[in-house]
């Protein structure tokens, strides 16, 4: 019996060593090395690999920014990327293995830092994810701890792993992980916590100015539909298998002595991931293409839900007929939750999910948390904004300060319509309250704009020219005109270039707000303070930008380096979309067999792209993306100010007011 249990036991090793996916075939927590393994496995296909070089390559043809991007100007100078370059690089480059490939691509198109221009591919992207027991917290924008409430968070999210990190810590540190909170951190992996912060700013994307993607690095809160949400960070979670341990020099909170600390990541499987038992069934069932990877002629019969796009949204958004601008990453949305301790203590005067509002302790200050511009329905997300502001007017506030971290955007008009609505009718606001747009040109969409009768009868294609308006008039596009043309030609960072005419209002309020904005002002647009951690994106940047640079609104980075420059928001754009709606517009048109149409994508991803560029107010005559736009207050967090979002409206409203 010995003998036949020796044999079986080294056929599983010897399967497992063939198949590494095989030990982590239905298994809930692992380790990176693992889960490395198994991706590792995997060989380059090279008829894949050129379908995804060619789709990206195609699809960023509808991107208005590739020149821009080549190199941005300061303040935002360490964005370059020659994606043309990199991309003719990797086609003909040898890859140990198919995720060597991925993070390649990926990160080559992450170096845009807009988070609006993303490869995401769900085969690695998140389908096991990298989790620490310790987020970090910037204090005194200087200092890097672990949060206070680390353990809190730890025990209600990973009860069912803790042990096994308390296990792993229980030699060098005397109370465990609880006895870590507060923890001052004076090295990460023997070098200073910056090395760390600055390494993952470099691969991070999403956004232009460094401030912003070092504050990912740290933990933060986000509303959500449902609750207050805690976010990590990039130190505590990871999107790939990355690291398998961090050793950390720490100096406990009371403590004068410093000791190190080994703490290991562990990878849990994505609530995403379908379920697989070894390497082949790990990649039919998360790595090719799905119902909808690729897009569709709108009038087929055809199910156009979109749920590979909206894991990666980071502002889901439910209803395609208005336009949205929404940041795309490959980490989820958390469902992480902010400790109980850490919520507001005050009880909200109204809400409707992602969007809440309180009044503060001194009765004249109102505060609307805002996690996401697109809620659970556009109509009521629309009214629950005016009622909620309505409902702070009635209780006395005459001041705002709108909280809007973490918030990555979503529909423009609810946008637009919040900025009215709080400054009322004025000639910042109608006819509308955004930025003027143009798109970039691309030949093989030109026959949508000669006949869109024909091809678009329902008028729901974004190269309808009766979906837009003029810039001078305000008038609608008739369906004989060609927007496209002539084309406004221009050379970026030496290259040409070439964009639409300008486009007026994207929202024009008889067909965009259901509900009827006031008359009148509710607040002055010079006593609202907009905060954030910067990490404020698209159609929350459309708003935040045109609140501080035309109604003098004071902006608020909650927590950033000293020494940085802050900015208040970022990844501005004018209108996002992705390789879906590029492909379903192609194929309505019939153009699916044109040399410039991407490919269906035979792999399980979602490309983004900054379809419309918004144009900027101080200098309309270029891009609003590279503008400054710095913060007017960068506030110092302490370890009990950090993640405490009533205890931040308290302080904002003292510094500001």
């Amino acid at each position: 019996m010995l003998s036949v249990a020796w044999a079986l036991t080294a056929l599983i090793a010897a399967v497992a060593a063939q198949d590494p996916c095989t030990e982590i075939g239905g298994q809930k927590w692992v380790t990176p090395a693992q889960v490395r393994a198994c991706y590792s496995s995997f060989a380059v296909n090279e008829s894949e690999k050129s379908n995804i070089i060619e789709v990206v390559n195609k699809t960023l043809a509808f991107h208005t920014s590739p020149n821009y991007e080549l190199q941005a100007p300061p303040p935002y100078a360490d964005t370059h990327e020659d994606i043309a370059f990199d991309l003719a690089r990797i086609s003909l480059q040898d890859y140990d293995s198919d995720y060597d490939l991925h993070i390649d691509v990926s990160r080559s198109v992450k170096r845009f830092n807009d988070g609006h221009c993303v490869w995401i591919n769900s085969c690695y992207d998140s389908a096991f994810i990298n989790y620490l027991p310790t987020p970090l917290v910037l204090v005194n924008g200087e200092e890097v701890h672990i949060a206070l409430e680390a353990y809190d968070v730890a025990s209600a999210e990973f009860a069912d792993q803790l042990s096994a990190w308390e296990e792993a810590i229980s030699s060098s540190v005397e109370g465990g992980l609880k006895a870590l909170n507060g923890a001052k951190v004076l090295q990460v992996n023997g070098a200073d916590p910056f090395d760390a912060v600055n390494a993952n700013a470099l691969i991070a994307g999403s956004y232009q100015a460094l401030g912003t993607r070092q504050n990912g690095f740290f933990s933060s809160y986000q509303r959500s539909t449902s609750t207050w949400n805690y976010l990590l960070g990039n130190f505590a979670q990871q999107s790939l298998p990355l690291a398998d341990s961090v050793e950390l020099l720490v100096q406990l909170e009371g403590a004068t002595e410093t000791q190190t600390v080994v703490i290991p990541y562990f990878s849990r499987i994505g609530a995403s991931t379908v379920s697989f038992t070894d390497g082949a069934s790990f990649r039919a069932g998360n790595c090719v293409a799905v119902n909808d990877t690729n897009g569709a002629n709108y009038y087929d019969q055809v199910d156009t839900s979109r749920s590979s796009m909206a894991k990666t949204q980071q502002a889901p958004v439910t209803e395609r007929a208005y336009p949205v601008n929404v940041l795309l990453d490959s980490s989820p949305l958390t469902d992480v939750v902010l400790p109980p301790a850490r919520n507001p203590p005050q009880e909200p005067v109204s809400g409707f999910g992602v969007g809440e509002f309180y009044m503060l302790a001194d009765n004249t200050t109102g505060v609307l948390a805002l996690g996401s511009f697109s809620g659970a329905d556009y109509n009521d997300m629309m009214q629950g904004l005016l009622d909620g502001l309505v409902a702070l007017k009635s209780s006395g506030a005459q001041r705002l300060i709108v909280d809007v971290t973490n918030n990555g955007g979503g529909y423009i008009c609810v946008a637009h319509f919040l900025h009215r609505i709080i400054v009322g009718p004025k000639s910042t606001t109608v006819p509308q309250a955004g930025l003027n747009t143009t798109a970039a040109i691309q030949h093989i969409v030109q026959n949508i704009v000669d006949a869109p009768d024909t091809i678009d009868p329902s008028n729901i294609m974004l190269y309808n020219p009766v979906n837009w308006y003029d810039v001078d008039t305000n008038a609608q596009f008739g369906l004989d005109v060609n927007w496209l043309e002539p084309p406004v030609e221009k050379v970026v960072n030496g290259r040409p270039d070439a964009f639409s005419q300008t486009l007026g209002t994207d929202c024009p309020p008889e067909l965009s707000f259901p509900t009827a904005a006031p008359d009148s002002a509710l607040f002055d647009g010079a006593q609202v303070a907009i905060v954030s951690n910067g990490r404020c994106a698209s159609s929350c940047s459309l708003f935040s930008i045109t609140m501080a640079k035309l109604e003098g609104s004071t902006t608020v980075v909650v927590g950033g380096k000293s020494d940085v420059d802050q900015k208040y928001c970022g990844t501005v754009g004018g209108q996002s979309t992705d390789f879906w709606t590029i492909d379903s517009e192609i194929k309505t048109a019939g153009l699916k067999e044109d040399a410039a149409a991407p490919p269906d994508l035979v792999v399980n991803g979602v490309q983004g792209i900054t379809w419309r560029l918004g144009y900027g107010i101080d200098d309309p005559t270029e891009p609003e993306e590279w503008q400054d736009r710095p913060a007017d207050i960068n506030l110092p967090l302490t370890l009990d100010l950090a993640n405490n979002p009533g205890a931040i409206w308290d302080a904002v409203a003292k510094l500001v007011f």
